[in-house]
């Protein structure tokens, strides 16, 4: 084995599991700092660590892991262009990158995650989290947790005692978009199966800081093959074109003389989230109606499941995410336990449920 590369032992057995992980960076420095916070938690074990990206693949070929916490800068290829790869060779694991790329409103940051890791997080020792690094870093590995949780069979969470809505045949008037942790990978996921022409306004509300939104917008549209801008208030709703919450207000929607516009609203919700869900959702129903659509995609806590709600009530319909496709089962978890679903899919799949309701449109 590489003398960039050794695997731990691991701990005895415990009635409930550790959450195994993997570091990998190039500085011997950073893997002592990490090491030392992890394992102050008894929740957590180290059971590998990684000079570079190369020699984390190899790594995990023999051992199992549940996180990877990757730097983007290191020899060789580097993490970003290999987080494919160890995704591929995880089996179920996530990757959390934590490095000092990881800046607000970086390219790097936004790639990583378009790429399929599941959060970012700046390297401690700059200032940032007011000495909470070690909190917000153990916060979110928590909220990955096990691997198998996610790529064995939810028997008991997606049974058929998980309730589904019937879904409106009416035409597709609006389709509304919620992610979170997780949800940037699988935006792009759902639109790659999104045919290019729906004829209808798309709005998305994904948690975000403000630094990040310019380059957030400019990869999504990309991706998804439309014009995709930030709501700007009054703006109009157009056919095809994504807006997309500001990091500092929800994304609502009002009707003015007939026709439908933006209205950006800063007030505190439940769920805590700036931008929200919740606000977004619950804006389209008395508007739309049975053609409203909307979408809640992978993310932690619970924000979307009110929204979801006051949108249901005037028959909309709400699609959540499975758990075997996101990295935190939590907002789509919410809205499926609350009944308030009609289908729990994959991206891919949630795209073609869609596309359905668009008619022929979406297929010229």
């Amino acid at each position: 084995m590489s003398p960039a590369l050794a695997t731990r032992r691991e701990g005895v057995h415990r009635p409930t599991r550790p959450i195994r992980l993997m570091i990998v960076d190039d500085s011997m420095v950073a893997r002592a700092v990490l090491s030392r916070m992890i394992e102050s938690d008894g929740g957590f074990e180290i059971v590998a660590v990684a000079g570079t990206a190369e020699h984390a693949v190899d790594a995990l070929a023999h051992v199992r892991v549940d996180v990877v916490l990757l730097d983007l800068e290191m020899p060789g290829a580097g993490g970003l262009t290999m987080i494919p790869k160890i995704l591929a060779t995880a089996r179920g694991a996530r990757v959390i990158v934590v490095s000092s790329l990881a800046e607000e409103g970086a390219e790097e940051t936004i790639a990583a995650l378009a790429l399929g890791a599941a959060d970012t997080l700046p390297k401690p020792g700059t200032g940032r989290f007011n000495g909470r690094f070690s909190e917000v870093l153990l916060s979110k590995l928590r909220a990955l947790g096990h691997a198998e949780d996610r790529v064995e069979p939810a028997r008991s969470k997606q049974s058929p005692s998980t309730p589904l809505r019937a879904m409106s045949n009416d035409a597709l008037g609006v389709l509304a978009i919620g992610a979170s942790t997780g949800g940037i990978h699988s935006l792009g996921t759902f639109f790659q199966a999104l045919p290019p022409v729906l004829g209808v306004p798309i709005l998305v509300t994904q948690h975000l800081p403000v630094p990040f939104m310019e380059v957030f917008a400019r990869q999504l549209g990309t991706s998804a093959r439309r014009e995709a801008r930030i709501a700007q208030e009054g703006m109009e709703l157009l056919p095809d074109q994504i807006l997309i919450a500001p990091g500092d207000a929800h994304l609502t929607v009002e009707s003015v003389g007939g026709c439908q516009q933006v209205h950006l609203m800063r007030q505190s919700v439940s769920s805590g989230c700036l931008p929200s869900l919740d606000p977004m959702l619950a804006s389209l129903g008395p508007i739309y109606g049975t053609a409203a659509v909307a979408v809640v995609l992978s993310g932690m806590g619970r924000d979307g499941t009110e929204g979801a709600a006051k949108l249901v009530a005037c028959g909309g319909a709400v699609i959540a995410q499975d758990e075997a496709s996101s990295a935190v089962w939590g907002m789509p978890r919410a809205v499926a336990e609350a009944g308030l679903a009609c289908a729990i899919l994959p991206p891919d799949k949630i795209a073609r449920r869609v596309a359905s309701r668009a008619g022929d449109v979406a297929w010229k």
